[in-house]
């Protein structure tokens, strides 16, 4: 009985490392954010690309040749540029990414489904490292749970379970986020002042021009590509979180809200100017919805008494999708 125990215990903790991430797009728990969901409110301005290889292994065949920087700009469209085996992009933006709830900001490329299989899709991988002064930069912790036994070709898939912090996790026309929370207290990045963002095409090979994930994993997506459009390609970055771009309308300047006590102990005490239809959704951190509430006319109170100390999000929403956010602080 003991053995049949382990055992069992074995098969559950692997079936845990096989698949444990966020799902594709049109899975419950994805992670996904469509490139027209109204939670942007900035995007890239300015790209510079370093192109690569057609195939590392074979530098004779040139460099990766589609697009040029300019498609990386602006909103996710479905044009990109491809980088190339190890090509490197560098986004900038009119002003700052911060850390707010949840994600700061997505990375779009043109991944697509498997027709036969929800779960997979065709993927092309890519690092993604941000600066706060354009000169040192920081990678997100990466993880694939990819088999490494044998070589992902030009015509295989992927399962979205079993990456995160990799760009190109999800399909075209949906960004794959970051939250810089991830990346607190690292010496010499700010994450409230984010200039750059970096992407570095992971090559794929599992044989000679090896790519690891943080924790020294071989990465495994699609190789050789020797094509013009190898590599990873870049889509767009859209921005959540951008300082002096709260993305709220024009509602936080008509209508005045008093919110109090904040800090809070035990209740939330909202009052607005006007009479307004008002739901309210309270977030943490990491931007779960914790609890949802319409309010009586804008003048209504929400219960806080069972949540712990910490930092909290409140956004209130009119019917006309206006919304406003305060940050709650719960002793």
């Amino acid at each position: 009985m003991y053995r049949i125990l382990i055992l069992l215990l074995c098969i559950l903790l692997s079936a845990g490392v096989r698949a444990q991430y966020a799902p594709q797009v049109g899975q419950s728990g994805s992670t996904a954010i469509s490139g027209t969901s109204s939670l942007f409110v900035a995007w890239a301005t300015h790209c510079t690309v370093q192109r690569s290889f057609l195939n590392i292994a074979q530098p004779s065949l040139g460099y990766a040749s589609s697009g040029d920087s300019s498609l990386a700009t602006g909103p996710a469209d479905g044009t990109t540029v491809s980088l190339g085996d190890s090509g490197v992009a560098v986004l900038s933006f009119a002003s700052p990414i911060y850390d707010g709830p949840g994600a700061d900001f997505a990375v779009f490329e043109n991944g697509f489904l498997d027709a036969s299989d929800p779960n997979l899709a065709f993927l092309e991988l890519g690092f993604v490292e941000v600066s706060s002064d354009g000169v040192n930069y920081f990678r997100f912790p990466a993880t694939s749970l990819t088999q490494d036994t044998m070589q992902i070709g030009n015509a295989d898939y992927i399962d979205a379970r079993k990456l995160n912090n990799l760009a190109g996790k999800y399909i075209g026309g949906y960004g794959t986020p970051f939250d810089l929370q991830e990346l607190s207290g690292i010496a010499g990045l700010d994450i409230n002042n984010i200039t750059h963002v970096r992407v570095v095409d992971v090559i794929g090979s599992i044989n000679g021009h090896f790519t690891y994930d943080s924790a020294g994993r071989k990465i495994n997506d699609p190789y050789p590509t020797p094509f013009p459009s190898c590599g990873f390609d870049l889509d767009a970055v859209g921005v959540l979180h951008q300082v002096g771009n709260s993305g709220v309308s024009s509602l936080d300047r008509e209508v005045t809200f008093r919110i109090y006590p904040n800090p809070a102990i035990d209740r939330i005490r909202i009052d607005a100017r006007e009479e307004l239809s008002l739901n309210a959704t309270l977030t943490d951190i990491r931007a779960k919805v914790l609890l949802q509430q319409a309010l009586d006319k804008g003048k209504d109170e929400i219960s806080v008494a069972d949540f712990k100390a910490g930092i909290y999000f409140l956004m209130l929403r009119d019917t006309k999708g206006n919304k406003w956010v305060e940050k709650i602080t719960k002793l």
